[in-house]
């Protein structure tokens, strides 16, 4: 089963994604502080990230930075969801794979998860 780690300060974001998500064969794990995420993600190593970027600190643009430079999650995707009004190049220059703004469709998540992942529609 593909794991993905959601940060998220907002927990109706995060309670939103982990019910949409799991029943679609994604084992969700979800934290609303950014602090614990390197902890976390060194005991479930999941398979892509998915965080905000507007978080007390580390921010997602500075947690991006911090898994990129750990060589266990340097290859990690990273998806990014967030209501800052950013484009897909600030995003990538942080190390994130691709960003989806808010409000988002859960539809279109389950999408870029795939492609990230290089999944096939059959997670639906």
């Amino acid at each position: 089963m593909t794991k993905i780690l959601i940060v998220d300060d907002d927990a109706q974001v995060t309670t939103l994604l982990r019910r949409y998500l799991s029943p679609r064969k994604f084992e969700v794990t979800t934290l609303n502080q950014s602090s614990k995420t390197i902890q976390t993600a060194s005991l479930i190593h999941p398979d892509l990230f998915i965080l905000d970027l507007m978080m007390p600190p580390p921010d997602g643009f500075e947690l991006c930075t911090i898994l990129r430079a750990d060589p266990s999650f340097a290859e990690t995707p990273i998806l990014i969801i967030t209501a800052m009004d950013i484009s897909n190049s600030k995003a990538t220059s942080f190390g994130a794979n691709d960003y989806l703004a808010k409000p988002f469709n859960l539809d279109q998540v389950v999408t870029r998860i795939n492609l990230l992942l290089n999944l096939n529609d059959d997670t639906e």
